[in-house]
């Protein structure tokens, strides 16, 4: 029988909260950390663009081999040792990266980090629906999330301040130590899992229930909205920088990191929606945050920088809204194997990741920013009236 699950009144749940903060504080911030190194990277390196991207792109795809292969592994051999891991295993590279002169190695290390990054986002949405009681497991998930946005702020931020004061092989080491820090706050802090039970069946029947929810349409356009998402929303922070150093605004690089501020918006707005969702339903929250983000994206077609900030904090009140919704309706959706199907949401999600930052350079370069704008705005919208087509035609009342 279950051991009874954590409520918002229980002390362990906001150690768990606080653990998975801290955690994908540094995960996310690892992550995002050569977004807006890209100029930088062109420049010292002396690479087109799109290779620039792949130092976001293949630690993505590095990421999703690892979701694959630890989110399978986490439902046999338990949770919290692949969250420590991960943390240890994503920080020892940035001790090493700012010793290269070589873009290609540097590449390479970034796809080795981003498989080792993977064990956080692997199981940690797992790990909360087998701990957290129903009630608040999308509180939980918002809180989780809304730290996400957090990190990856955070991490974008740093690297853009320490690289315009110092270098980016500075802002690197202090991620490297500042990771190492974290590892052990988090070993000592998270609670070892309570409620996982390990999968007994042969691998190959595991196997079998990791594909098994490749069959269920309620997930797959889960799966693809996370995708649409991501697409939409990484798009348009790839190439803001470049956007942004040009004139007429012609920015410095520590200027444009303070727009990643706008993040803060997601920080806040992701908890605030999961008491919403409570109220008025997990489907119609995220439909507004759909909608809101595709606003927010239309707004930075303005010439205007003020309203270019306004857009991009819409923006992201929008898809952090969106997509922690997102994320808390598949444990929700899979009745099984929760942590392969958190893994293949995520899978669907960085994926979305590596298009937006590498696959629309084409549009980046044939469009600029209007063409970039009116794509990444219309794309979740048209997303949505697909399903809604999808759905009315074939009767279906799910969630």
């Amino acid at each position: 029988m279950d051991s009874q699950r954590y409520t918002v009144k229980d002390r362990q749940f906001w150690k768990i909260i606080l653990s998975l903060l801290f955690a994908s504080l540094f995960i996310f911030a690892n992550m995002y950390a050569v977004q807006p190194l890209l100029p930088v990277f062109v420049e010292e390196f002396q690479v087109p663009i799109s290779t620039a991207s792949l130092s976001l792109s293949l630690t993505i795809i590095g990421l999703i081999l690892g979701l694959i292969i630890l989110g399978f592994f986490s439902d046999r051999n338990g949770r919290k040792s692949y969250i420590i891991y991960s943390l240890l295993g994503s920080a020892i590279p940035f001790f090493v990266i700012p010793l290269t002169d070589s873009f290609s190695i540097l590449l390479i290390l970034r796809f080795i980090q981003g498989f080792a990054l993977a064990g956080v986002p692997a199981v940690a949405l797992a790990y909360i629906s087998e701990e957290i009681d129903r009630k608040n497991i999308a509180y939980a998930t918002a809180l989780y999330i809304s730290s996400n946005a957090l990190g990856g702020m955070l991490g974008r931020f740093l690297t853009g301040f320490l690289t315009d004061h110092f270098s980016w092989q500075i802002s690197f080491y202090a991620f490297a130590v500042t990771g190492l820090f974290i590892f052990v706050v988090v070993l000592y802090l998270l609670p070892p899992s309570r409620n996982f039970k390990a999968s007994q069946v042969s691998f190959a029947k595991d196997i079998e229930g990791f594909l098994f929810h490749l069959k269920n349409p309620a997930l797959l356009i889960v799966f693809g909205l996370g995708t649409i998402l991501q697409i939409s929303f990484t798009g348009i922070w790839t190439y803001l920088p470049f956007y942004l150093e040009a004139p007429p605004f012609t920015m410095s690089l520590q200027a444009i990191s303070y727009l990643f501020f706008a993040y803060g918006i997601g920080v806040i707005g992701s908890p605030i929606a999961g008491r919403v969702a409570e109220k008025f339903g997990l489907r119609n929250v995220r439909l507004a945050g759909v909608f809101i983000l595709s606003a927010g994206i239309f707004m930075t077609l303005s010439p205007y920088l003020w309203m270019i900030v306004v857009g991009l904090c819409v923006t992201c009140l929008g898809f952090f809204t969106s997509h922690s919704l997102t994320a808390a309706s598949v444990s929700q959706q899979a009745t099984h194997h929760k942590g392969s199907a958190s893994s293949l949401y995520l899978v669907a999600y960085y994926t979305g990741v590596a298009a937006g930052s590498s696959l629309l350079s084409p549009l980046w370069t044939s469009g600029g920013w209007t063409g970039l704008v009116l794509f990444t705005a219309i794309l979740p919208l048209l997303y949505i009236a697909a399903v809604t087509f999808y759905r009315k035609k074939a009767g279906s009342t799910g969630r």
